[in-house]
């Protein structure tokens, strides 16, 4: 049996990853400190170690016979890095060197990691496009490109096969309408369902390219399968269309309160899934509007 460790698999798009692998017949290992995951999300065919990837010599034996490992276990909240720059560079960078040590001194075949759309920051064109200079605008944006550079560096030194999938918003049950994933959509379902208005930022012409958390668990797999990868490659994982703030209210509908932008945040994100569609033969399958009704049923 294919032997598989998921580090974050307790978490939103972790967790829906690990119930994937299970059904799919993999022996799968998941390593959360809990910190953001949570325990009820986690598959109970799972084997499930309570750790922190920042303590390298607790983590280091739980990698022994691994076939792949997926890299999601991160602070991802974009303002709490602003915020704790040191605190968030500890768990998403040198937890990340910490994995990919583990993973090379264990003989892993391939590592497969969560990275971001932030990497991109402030650009004058749409739609983002991997051949683009990034110019991350926030500590959380910096980490994940740093990581993505040590995945290349371990691809190039030292054999350990590497992929870095770029998600961009992404959302779906089990997302936290208190966390950094999908906030827009998880807020807004949670004000919703308290039957208060919906808090936008700024005049909510801001625009988010969506991509829904099954469309991003087939990316990983396909990263996982795809004997086009492995040397350290970027790959956008997004829908390929964006859309306002205010549309996303709209859909869930309610009574709206505006709040002052805030700092940090990209006007508008727009992401090219061309490389995702030929090197990983990938493409989204749901729309946002069937997305949201899927939301809408999971969260009120």
């Amino acid at each position: 049996m294919t032997k598989v460790l998921v580090t974050g698999g307790a978490g939103f798009i972790g967790s829906h990853l690990v119930n994937r692998l299970i059904k799919e017949g993999y022996k799968v290992i998941v390593i959360d400190n809990l910190s953001s995951g949570k325990k009820e999300n986690l598959n109970p065919k799972a084997i499930f170690y309570k750790v922190d990837i920042c303590n390298l010599e607790r983590i280091l034996p739980l990698f022994k016979g691994v076939d792949y490992v997926f890299h999601l276990a991160a602070n991802p909240h974009i303002i709490f890095s602003i915020e704790h720059p040191i605190e968030t560079h500890k768990v998403n960078v040198d937890g990340t060197l910490n994995i990919l040590y583990a993973s090379y001194k264990n003989k892993v075949k391939r590592l497969i990691f969560a990275s971001t759309s932030a990497v991109y920051g402030k650009q004058k064109n749409l739609p983002l496009k991997e051949s683009m200079i990034p110019n991350p605008i926030s500590p959380y944006g910096l980490h994940k490109l740093i990581g993505e550079y040590y995945c290349k560096i371990f691809s190039s030194l030292y054999d350990l096969e590497t992929v870095s999938l770029r998600y961009f918003n992404v959302y779906g049950p089990r997302m936290d309408p208190e966390g950094p994933y999908a906030l827009v959509i998880g807020r807004f379902l949670k004000l919703k369902k308290e039957g208060k208005p919906l808090t936008i930022y700024g005049d909510g012409k801001q625009t988010r390219d969506f991509v829904y958390v099954d469309d991003v668990v087939e990316a990983n797999i396909l990263a996982m399968k795809s004997k086009k990868v492995g040397k350290g490659e970027v790959i956008n994982i997004c829908y390929g269309k964006n859309y306002s703030i205010n549309y996303i209210a709209k859909l869930i509908g309610g009574k709206r309160v505006y709040l002052p932008a805030r700092k940090g945040e990209m006007k508008h994100t727009l992401g090219d899934n061309s490389l995702a569609r030929k090197l990983l033969g990938w493409k989204p399958k749901v729309s946002l509007e069937e997305g949201i009704e899927i939301c809408k049923k999971s969260f009120l």
